[in-house]
């Protein structure tokens, strides 16, 4: 495994930002932007592919995770506070801008940064969620469901039904995963056949069930750890375990917090001072079978097509959990993106260029 050097930035009022780093100091700087439930180091094969070509990697554990600051405070986790926490970040790498690469809430916080400071942003890459479209809360994502997989009388919020039961029941939706926090983490990395296209999610009927997994009558906790015990996982052991002891220790108050914010983040993100047009190489990875940011099936990415003038997209063979169900093709999905689109940011090119005999 890469050998990553851990480090600490103190912003706010007390708040810190744990996050890792490897590759060369002077190197090109990418900064990977994990997501719900996760820490960095599920970025891990991302780390280590890019730090050895060259690049600066650095992978921060997100407020709410890890060894990051993890208040009890709903409001710590809108956008305009996760914002200044990567602004933060960014100053404390000594650079002046990066490329950010985002996944899931990951992406959401990506994107609102960039729409915010488009001036610290060299290109954006966003893996799973596509541009104005979460960070602009429920309201948002509403608009861009496939009302033919999710006819309204019957999924009033298409498979963002997990999101509204967030904003209606916070506690005890957050009590439930507390109430058996390893056997979620292992159902969420378990292997699992992908998903047929065109089917709808169990994610619509949260809010209907009155909680996850057919509500607290049929699962009143989540699976037992023990059900997967002969599973196989898109994640190491060592990462396994890393990820339960890390969310085992903050809980899931601080992750859930990022879906009970959508009107703070709407009114954060369409403010009048905001641009939501991106100027800078743009890389859009899609989960072919993503079973919840649908793409392949639904009008979510039609924004991005809007708002992105230098948009670049591909789509993977996978469920949600593209970096690390797919690495390889991640990897050389970002490289080639890197070196056609933001070829002037490839390590050594800076320094010596290319001479062509052609």
């Amino acid at each position: 495994m890469t050998s990553l050097s851990e480090h600490v930035v103190t912003y706010g009022n007390d708040k810190k930002i744990l996050y890792y780093a490897a590759g060369p100091l002077q190197g090109p700087l990418l900064i990977f932007v994990h997501g719900w439930p996760a820490i960095a180091k599920t970025w891990i094969h991302q780390l280590t592919a890019f730090s050895a070509l060259g690049f600066r990697v650095v992978a921060p554990d997100m407020p709410g995770y890890g060894g990051s600051t993890s208040n009890k405070v709903i409001e710590d986790y809108c956008q305009e506070s996760i914002v200044e926490g990567m602004v933060a970040l960014l100053a404390d790498t000594g650079r002046d801008d990066a490329v950010w690469i985002g996944h899931d809430w990951g992406s959401g916080c990506v994107w609102s940064f960039v729409a915010h400071y488009p001036e610290k942003c060299r290109a954006v890459a966003s893996l799973s969620v596509p541009y104005r479209c979460v960070e602009l809360g429920l309201e948002e994502l509403l608009k861009w469901s496939n009302r033919e997989i999710y006819p309204e009388d019957k999924y009033p919020h298409a498979q963002w039904g997990y999101q509204a039961f967030y904003e209606q029941d916070f506690e005890k939706a957050t009590a439930w995963f507390d109430s058996g926090v390893a056997g979620f983490m292992k159902f969420i990395f378990a292997k699992r056949p992908l998903p047929q296209l065109g089917q709808p999610s169990g994610t619509a009927r949260t809010v209907l069930d009155g909680g996850w997994f057919g509500g607290p009558e049929k699962s009143p906790t989540p699976p037992a750890e023990a059900a997967f015990d002969n599973a196989e996982f898109i994640a190491s052991d060592e990462l396994m375990d890393d990820v339960i002891k890390a969310m085992k220790k903050t809980g899931f108050f601080g992750a859930d917090a990022y879906y009970a914010n959508h009107k703070r983040n709407r009114a954060y993100n369409t403010a009048e001072h905001v641009n939501p047009v991106l100027e800078m190489p743009v890389l859009y990875i899609e989960g072919k079978f993503d079973a919840i940011c649908d793409t392949a099936v639904s009008s979510f990415a039609t924004p991005q097509q809007k708002y992105c003038k230098k948009l670049t997209s591909t789509s993977i063979d996978c469920g949600h959990w593209i970096q690390m169900e797919k690495p390889a093709e991640v990897n050389a999905a970002l490289a080639r993106w890197l070196a056609t689109e933001v070829k002037e940011y490839w390590p050594g090119f800076w320094k010596n260029g290319f001479v062509k005999n052609y």
